[in-house]
């Protein structure tokens, strides 16, 4: 048995078997990625959208409560 029979053999195993499986389940994943969010995804995704948003009025409140009890907080942390 010479080389090109120990080379025949495994391009012969992949093009019948391992290469339609990866092909089979990459245009899978590229079906899954135009189809967009998912319906729980889109959810999740506005929950976390209404959470940020709680989060910067948050924020806002707590830096005009600031602005008003320590008017020089934003030097003192610009120096740090």
């Amino acid at each position: 048995m010479d080389i090109s029979t120990f080379i025949f053999v495994p391009v012969v195993i992949f093009m019948g078997l391992v290469a339609p499986i990866w092909i089979v389940f990459h245009y899978r994943s590229k079906a899954s990625v135009v189809d967009g969010l998912s319906a729980g995804e889109r959810a999740d995704l506005d929950e976390m959208i209404e959470t940020a948003n709680r989060m910067a009025a948050r924020i806002e409140t707590l830096e005009s409560i600031l602005d008003v009890e320590s008017p020089g907080w934003r030097e003192k942390q610009a120096q740090v």
